[in-house]
């Protein structure tokens, strides 16, 4: 598969982000008009789209302080793209992202079907005593 990798969604894209999100239980729901103040404020944003269609095929995007952490959110490949490494090759562009060369910890949060995919990467879930925790 040939794409592009694209550090900022245009219009069209954003929508077809969107789409991508009402097909996963942990995104259903967001607007447009969130997924937009959402992108606006993410530090690093990527996706991959088409070489040639420009149609968004995977998305990613990190909060982070540039030196200590960095937290993966969103991961996502296109369903008709699944299972065909889009999402390793994804996550190899996301940690070698040049402005995150000296981050200590890339942390996210993830499904324990996915634990394995993101093995591949040293991501673990033996944390020690650290808890996960959520207000709201």
């Amino acid at each position: 598969m040939d794409f592009e990798i694209v550090e900022r969604l245009n219009s069209e894209q954003v929508e077809e982000l969107h789409v991508m999100y009402q097909t996963e239980w942990w995104t259903k729901g967001r607007t447009i008009s969130d997924i937009q103040s959402m992108l606006e404020n993410s530090d690093i944003v990527m996706g991959f789209v088409g070489a040639k269609d420009k149609e968004l095929v995977a998305f990613a995007r990190i909060l982070t302080d540039y030196v200590y952490k960095a937290i993966i959110f969103d991961v996502i490949v296109h369903t008709s793209c699944r299972g065909k490494h889009v999402g390793e090759k994804l996550m190899n562009q996301l940690i070698k992202h040049p402005s995150l060369h000296k981050i200590k910890h890339f942390e996210l949060y993830c499904r324990p079907e996915m634990i394995p995919f993101y093995e591949k990467w040293g991501f673990t879930n033996n944390l020690g005593e650290l808890q996960f925790m959520r207000r709201g």
